[in-house]
């Protein structure tokens, strides 16, 4: 069983629009995605299905940390269908990195 101690703290920079960010997907991070889904699993099974909503909705839980006051609108202006490949593999990366390495 992993330790949530093991949790790393890597940042993603990310462009959208003008602004670079850094994506960070911490505790509160998926706290925010268990509010919203009910669990991180469904949370990330959404994102996986393609569904826009989820990459939002992910998308705002990596940048929290950054600007808590960041809405579903405000985000969903920052990319469109031209990147909207390039942002998904930015927050699969950044999840990534904030997992548990395996043992």
């Amino acid at each position: 069983m992993s330790n949530l101690s093991d949790i790393r703290q890597k940042k993603i920079p990310i462009t959208l629009g003008e602004k670079t960010y850094h994506l960070h997907y911490d505790l509160n991070a998926f706290a925010e995605l268990e509010e919203i889904y009910g669990s991180v699993e469904a949370a990330m099974n959404a994102l996986c299905e393609g569904s826009v909503k989820a990459i939002i909705n992910v998308l705002r839980a990596g940048l929290l940390h950054e600007n808590e006051a960041l809405t579903q609108k405000d985000i969903g202006k920052m990319f469109d269908l031209s990147n909207i490949k390039a942002v998904g593999e930015l927050i699969n990366q950044a999840i990534t990195e904030a997992m548990p390495k395996s043992e």
